[in-house]
């Protein structure tokens, strides 16, 4: 049984803008200049100083409130399951890169160590991130490919292919922290909002594919050129099909056990998650059980299969960047630095909004941002999160980042101490383990029926973004998928859809009249909505709409008037100097005149009046040889409730349009027009002596009721002249008088009324 409706009763004036701020007083706000502004943003005190400093360090906002006793044991918990995690994609990543694998543990350590004191984010876990490592290895490959001579750098000299190649990704790294900490400090971490759900997920699915296209060398256990640019994959897929004669089968069956084993286990875990309380760590299980068997078996000698080798242990002095590298690879590292801080911004937002605390996107490129150089320092490569990670050490208990730092310690104990025991893995375990990872992003194909049900903007925005970065590479696709979404802006305020509006029945609610059964639309009355800003991409399109809206074209139909307007003057007869004018009168007094007859006056030839401009009733008859359109429409009402501003542009088309309706004679209102437009309307010298504020009314229904108001008087009592009797008037008339041929010129007086 359906609730009670309540109902509402409202008993109030008819207002026009005009008279609801006569009615009601506005507050007068003081607005501060562009100085002031200046001066406030510069002006310290104790209070900003103190809160800066909080937003600079935000490890002090949370650690205030840190509960030891709830909160410790969970974190290290955490931190633990997700180290030994780090530790495993740290190794696959670095290959990713085209890197020893001992880099990863780098960039699994460093980078957190700085995120922990000035990251906003309680739970994102901060390391290698495919993709990245994907981007990164782009321009390693190119700068030191794998045959054939690096570019000419003169910080190259005396270092092997290794060093180079630890130099460029380095470099490039401390670039990309540059850029992100540049931007934190200029406070423009809101260009992440213009990396829409939608095309991060396209861009993602097209590195997903690269990824998994450059771990195949791995898993097949060939030797494959690494190709970069336009095509890049396509290169790669066909060399590996050439060479796939050559696949080491132990390498293969190694890869697909692991594969197997460790999907089937995630597929059960993600079941039966809420029953165990701690996520098991199943590539880290898959690693120890693979660097046993490699051991025990000695696969590096027997099946001849790539295994990781010596590690070096410890960690290396810090280095310098290289200028010359950062110059090469300046285009490169910022759609980097603009995906990496995207990608763990989305997941820290998510997080955040499950656990009820806020983050800053400015403080968290700042936090990126020295993390990243700070790592670049000691050799490590490009840092972000990934999701499986951040789900694991969120999942598993942690509440701070502690649980991160405790992860970073994990990555040091392995590097410092027990990486030796990873020399017998063999490479395509890592290759496995980074393919299976690639699942949660290749599964974002499922998301195309969807969008196609949705919004099919949206799903162009998200197939033109994969192709392009699958077919282009990531740095130009993500440009394209940037574009493109753009261009879908640009579409839909350019081209919206606009509607002709109709009262609901029995209430002051308005409606496309097109999704409504019963409506109530006044004769005479159309009701335009453009839910649009006006501006000077969309001006024309909003004229051509209007003007489908209402049936014709006003500036055409003014043309139609006023070529008629000169026929019917054209129609003259003079006789020398005198002037006749005709005059018609329809009066009820006079009952032995027949209506419609022939008067003709001699005016007074001494009286010097202006020529008085024709009224025509152009609704009537008019005469045969003029034909103009048949206007009925009277009252155009223009609802502005979702224009959100307009240009000088739109300004000025918009003055064209309400001025060639007003000649129309079509009474022109604009309602729910937004306060900051009716003041730009004033600065633009949009009212004139034409155009006037009393046709700007607060609500729909205010404007239709005045409308239905004015209608009700609008045939007062008057004269007129009936068209019919134009017909006689239309051609020129020639009358013998005094044996001269008299010109009689016909000035017709009409008017829009009748005598009653």
């Amino acid at each position: 049984m359906a609730s009670p409706r309540s109902l509402y009763l409202v008993s109030r004036p008819l207002y026009t803008e005009d008279s609801l701020a006569e009615k009601h007083e506005k507050v007068c706000r003081d607005r501060k200049t562009l100085s002031q502004h200046v001066l406030q943003y510069f002006k310290w005190d104790t209070k900003r100083a103190k809160k800066a400093g909080l937003s600079l360090l935000p490890i002090i906002g949370w650690m205030r409130i840190y509960q030891i006793k709830s909160w410790l044991l969970g974190d290290i918990v955490s931190g633990v399951s997700t180290g030994l995690v780090a530790v495993m994609q740290g190794l696959a990543f670095a290959m990713l890169a085209s890197l020893p694998p001992e880099y990863g543990l780098y960039t699994a350590f460093f980078p957190m160590i700085t995120y922990f004191f000035l990251g906003t984010s309680r739970h994102i876990s901060v390391g290698a991130f495919p993709v990245l490592s994907l981007m990164v290895s782009a321009v390693v490959t190119t700068m030191v490919p794998e045959k054939g001579d690096a570019v000419d750098i003169p910080g190259f000299d005396g270092k092997d292919k290794e060093q180079k190649r630890v130099l460029v990704a380095s470099s490039m790294t401390f670039l990309v922290g540059m850029y992100q900490l540049g931007m934190g400090l200029l406070q423009v971490g809101f260009v992440v909002r213009y990396l829409s759900d939608t095309l991060v997920s396209g861009f993602t699915t097209a590195a997903a594919v690269h990824i998994l296209v450059s771990q195949l060398k791995f898993i097949l256990g060939l030797e494959v050129t690494s190709f970069n640019g336009v095509l890049a994959i396509i290169y790669t897929l066909e060399e590996i099909f050439v060479k796939i004669g050559d696949t080491n089968l132990c390498d293969l069956v190694t890869s697909l056990l692991i594969i197997g084993m460790v999907f089937v286990y995630k597929e059960v875990n993600d079941t039966y998650k809420d029953k165990l309380p701690v996520p098991i760590p199943i590539e880290v299980i898959m690693t120890v059980i693979a660097c046993g068997v490699s051991y025990g078996l000695d696969f590096e000698k027997r099946y001849q299969i790539t295994v990781v080798g010596e590690m070096k242990r410890g960690y290396e002095a810090p280095i310098a960047p290289d200028i010359d590298v950062m110059k090469a690879s300046a285009m490169e590292a910022f759609p980097v630095a603009i995906v990496g801080f995207a990608v763990a911004y989305s997941v820290a937002k998510v997080y955040s909004v499950k656990h009820d605390y806020t983050i800053d996107g400015n403080q968290e490129l700042i936090a990126f941002g020295v993390s990243n150089m700070f790592g670049a320092s000691f050799k490590s490569f490009a840092a972000s999160t990934a999701l499986s990670r951040t789900a694991i050490q969120e999942s598993s208990g942690g509440k701070t980042q502690v649980a991160g730092l405790v992860a970073a310690m994990m990555a040091m104990l392995v590097t410092l101490a027990l990486g030796f025991l990873l020399a017998p893995l063999p490479k395509s375990v890592l290759g496995a383990l980074v393919v299976v990872n690639l699942k949660g992003m290749l599964m974002q194909f499922s998301i195309l029926p969807s969008l196609w049900r949705k919004d099919k903007l949206d799903l162009v925005v998200w197939v033109v973004t994969c192709l392009a970065s699958i077919l282009l590479g990531l740095d130009l696709g993500l440009g394209v998928g940037l574009g493109v979404e753009l261009l879908t802006v640009v579409f839909r305020t350019q081209f919206p859809r606009c509607s002709v509006l109709a009262n609901l029945t029995g209430t002051d609610l308005y409606r496309d009249r097109k999704d409504y059964m019963c409506i109530t639309a006044q004769k005479g009355v159309v009701i335009f909505k453009i839910p649009s800003p006006i501006f000077f991409a969309n001006v024309d399109f909003f004229r051509e709409k209007l003007n489908d809206a209402v049936g014709f074209n006003p500036l055409k139909v003014l043309r139609k008037r006023n070529k008629a307007e000169r026929k019917m003057k054209d129609a003259s007869i003079w006789v020398g100097s005198f002037n006749f004018q005709f005059c018609w009168k329809r009066k009820r007094n006079l009952a032995s005149r027949h209506e419609g007859d022939v008067v003709a006056t001699w005016p007074d030839m001494h009286a010097d009046e202006p020529e008085q401009p024709m009224q025509i009733d152009w609704k009537g008859n008019l005469p045969s040889n003029v034909s103009v359109p048949r206007v009925d429409l009277h009252s155009l009402i223009l609802d502005f409730s979702a224009v959100t501003f307009l240009d000088i542009a739109g300004i000025t088309g918009l003055k064209m349009v309400v001025k060639e309706f007003i000649r129309l004679r079509v009474d022109v209102y604009i309602v729910s027009c937004d306060e900051c437009i009716l003041e730009k309307l004033h600065r633009c010298a949009f009212f004139d002596d034409d155009v006037s504020r009393s046709i700007f009314y607060p609500s729909l229904h205010d404007a239709t009721l005045s409308v239905l108001e004015s209608q009700k008087g609008a045939h007062p009592p008057g004269s007129v002249v009936r068209n019919e009797q134009l017909d006689l008037l239309s051609r020129s008339t020639i009358y013998p008088c005094n044996g001269l041929r008299i010109y009689v010129e016909l000035h017709f007086h009409l008017y829009f009324s009748l005598y009653i």
